[in-house]
């Protein structure tokens, strides 16, 4: 079925559903797309129509999993999650909503009876109740700015609400003649943040709630109007954690502005007493990230991740204990040489489950509080993806690999694995998939490095191939079993082309000091390990060394930047996204000076005891630090001269993290340069392409452009 049929099938599907169900109102619902594969492979249309399944929630009885699935509407150009309940064991599936926009933030409420969750009123996310069966939708909350998130305390008769409070100052504010007037007055650094200019920052408030409605809302920060809790951009519930009595709350909170809080990735937990009011700091001391602060059953412990490093967001995620009667904190992993992403306490008290990146893949972990000691509860040849410990000492959890997205699993007691959901198991059984082998290959240092290569499903031995080297972004962001919607290996393969996807240097899962050797040394190690992964592929005689490319985003766009000047005729073809050109400007455009003050200016070395004390010391204007200046000396736009390849680039006019004048000017510099080259700039998108149409415009630009260097291929606008 092409696109076209898609975009009717789920116009009509979704126009009869808005006819019946709870939506509101005449608007129209997106349902499941009427996808039918006519060839058996993997497209960019089978990719649009798979179901997206997201937040796995056990009910109190351990009994039922309520869970999100979403599909996307290409030709309504967004997407839509409704709520789906089941059996533990996978049986009885049941859809409970279908609305025009999305349940999120959902969580059991009375025992199992009820859920409540975030859906839209007006315009504006509010606090919502239904039963467990989605019938009875009740409001609960009316916030004139919206909530972003809420988490009620164990008794069920308090809430904490992730809402907004103004931050920065507009012209009316000097100048009431003047109401029409649009000008930011700017005196400080933190003006703008991953996608927005930041004019109101998140604040907890505390609500009484009993049982219809709330009352009493306080915002129990304030008196620190210009501190943020949770952080932006992506802090949400699992910044907060109510103590077992409901009595007190811990929060998240870096308590910095202006220059210093784009400096500092010093976040810290407090605890607030909700009987006096009072509010401490229970990470004083500790300099880097505090996060994901969790209670122990019994109240007498609270779990979180620590960061050591201030200013270092890439710093081994450690999973810490803290004594709620002594104070005294404990480091688990102190011996354990890898990054926790996330930590439950198993139902016992007496340890934790985490996921962590480990030799390629993310399995789930169990670690014992008072021995130390870790077990692998759940591993293969994927990643897992949720936390959802159950009182029988099973777990629910989502698993996903680069053939397949996220499924609902259950690991009971025992350690055995079920998948306890087939949202997409009919679509991919009409579908060939690809094939994934793991390369050890040697690097240029003596070590040995894990490639993934990713095959055509009808791959072939005794034919050639065009192939693309995937440039992993972070930079130090795990090259593990992933499934993206974006940068979608499989379809890559499924297009011809066999990819090649190095862990290299700089990425987690095989130890601190693997990970750590990029900072301060962006072209260096790491852009080795890349050519080492390509030289060693090119030798298998399946692989046509003269239609090679490469490409990827963030520091993966930054990576094919420089490879463009320094491949030796390796590649054929390649294509950057949201990459960074000239690191100069990168330095002063970005808005997260911490990142570029420790990856170009070498924090683990260079930084000072109080980052405060030299706020710019990874910056190309200090000649006193060595690291800084090699650093910038290697920046790709210093390499320009020895472009000779086809080059496309794409980016996001909301990006702030790196600004799409980063493309622009790679792009002249290579148009300049009379190298053929071709841009896209989506003035709709940030650092990610996101609202359908857009991404299948990329995906189509994508194949295109390859295709055509790399197939001989004609570029059209098919």
């Amino acid at each position: 079925m092409n696109l076209k049929h898609i975009m009717i099938a789920s116009a009509v599907a979704a126009t009869l559903a808005s006819c019946t169900g709870n939506g509101d109102g005449n608007e129209t619902i997106i349902e499941k797309p009427e996808f039918t594969s006519t060839d058996g492979r993997f497209t960019i249309e089978a990719l649009e129509a798979l179901g997206r399944v997201s937040e796995v929630k056990v009910s109190p009885d351990g009994k039922k999993v309520l869970f999100s699935i979403s599909y996307e509407s290409v030709e309504l150009n967004k997407s839509n999650a409704d709520l789906y309940v089941m059996n533990i064991d996978g049986s009885e599936l049941t859809r409970i909503t279908r609305t025009p926009a999305s349940e999120s933030s959902f969580v059991w409420m009375a025992g199992g009876e009820k859920i409540a969750f975030v859906y839209p009123a007006d315009g504006k996310p509010q606090l919502w109740m239904m039963n467990a069966d989605g019938s009875g939708r009740t409001q609960i909350s009316e916030i004139e700015k919206g909530i972003q998130g809420f988490l009620f305390s164990p008794d069920e008769k308090k809430v904490v609400i992730i809402s907004t409070v103004k931050y920065a100052r507009e012209a009316k504010d000097l100048y009431s003649d003047l109401p029409e007037a649009t000008g930011r007055v700017i005196d400080d650094l933190n003006y703008k943040h991953w996608d927005e200019w930041i004019t109101e920052i998140p604040h907890p408030f505390i609500a009484d709630f009993d049982g219809s409605k709330l009352s009493n809302i306080t915002d129990i920060m304030a008196d620190e109007p210009r501190f943020e809790a949770p952080v932006k951009p992506f802090g949400g519930s699992e910044s907060f954690a109510w103590s077992p009595d409901s009595k007190s709350l811990v929060y998240t909170s870096r308590k910095k502005e202006g220059v210093k809080y784009a400096i500092s990735t010093n976040t810290d937990l407090y605890l607030y007493n909700l009987e006096d009011g009072s509010t401490r700091n229970l990470t004083e001391g500790m300099a880097g990230y505090d996060t994901n602060p969790a209670f122990s059953p019994d109240g007498k412990t609270l779990a979180f991740l620590s960061m050591e490093r201030d200013g270092y967001e890439s710093d081994k995620n450690r999973i810490f204990t803290l004594d709620m009667a002594t104070g005294a904190k404990t480091d688990l992993t102190a011996d354990w040489d890898y990054t926790a992403d996330a930590i439950a306490w198993r139902h016992d008290g007496k340890g934790l489950y985490f996921l962590a990146p480990k030799d390629g893949v993310i399995p789930v972990f169990s670690i014992d509080t008072a021995s130390r000691e870790v077990k692998v509860i759940a591993s293969g040849m994927c990643d897992y993806a949720a936390l959802a410990p159950v009182a029988d000492g099973s777990l629910v959890t989502m698993r996903h690999s680069m053939l397949y997205p996220n499924e609902v699993i259950h690991v009971d007691a025992d350690g055995d694995v079920k998948q306890i959901s087939n949202v997409n198991t009919e679509l991919l059984a009409s579908i060939k998939m690809p094939k994934v082998e793991k390369k050890m290959v040697p690097t240029t240092d003596g070590k040995e490095m894990l490639v993934w290569a990713v095959y055509p499903a009808e791959f072939d031995s005794t034919k050639t191939y065009p192939s693309l080297l995937y440039c992993q972004g972070g930079p130090q962001q795990a090259v593990s079993q992933f499934w993206s919607y974006r940068w979608n290996l499989a379809l890559m393969a499924s297009n011809g082309y066999i990819v090649i996807a190095p862990n290299r240097r700089g990425l987690p899962g095989f130890g601190t000091e693997w990970n750590e050797q990029i900072s301060g040394d962006y072209g260096g190690q790491n852009m080795r390990d890349y050519l080492a992964a390509v030289d060693y592929m090119k030798q298998y005689p399946y692989i046509d060394p003269a239609r090679i490319g490469a490409t990827g985003a963030s520091y993966g766009g930054f990576s094919v930047y420089w490879l463009a000047g320094n491949h030796d005729k390796r590649f054929a073809a390649l294509l950057a996204h949201a990459g960074i050109f000239n690191m100069e400007a990168q330095y002063l455009e970005t808005e997260e000076t911490w990142f570029a003050n420790w990856d170009m200016g070498g924090g683990a070395v260079n930084a000072p005891a109080n980052s405060a004390d030299a706020p710019d010391y990874g910056a190309f204007w200090r000649k006193d630090n060595a690291t800084a200046q090699r650093t910038f000396a290697l920046s790709p736009h210093r390499f320009i001269d020895r472009w000779d390849t086809p080059i496309m680039i794409s980016h996001g006019e909301l990006d702030y993290r790196i600004l799409s004048s980063q493309g622009e000017m790679a792009f002249n510099a290579a148009k300049l340069r009379g190298i053929p080259a071709e841009m896209v700039i989506f003035p709709d998108e940030n650092h990610w392409i996101l609202k359908p149409q857009n991404a299948i415009m990329w995906q189509r630009l994508f194949f295109r452009w390859f295709d055509r260097w790399l197939k001989n291929e004609p570029a059209t606008a098919e």
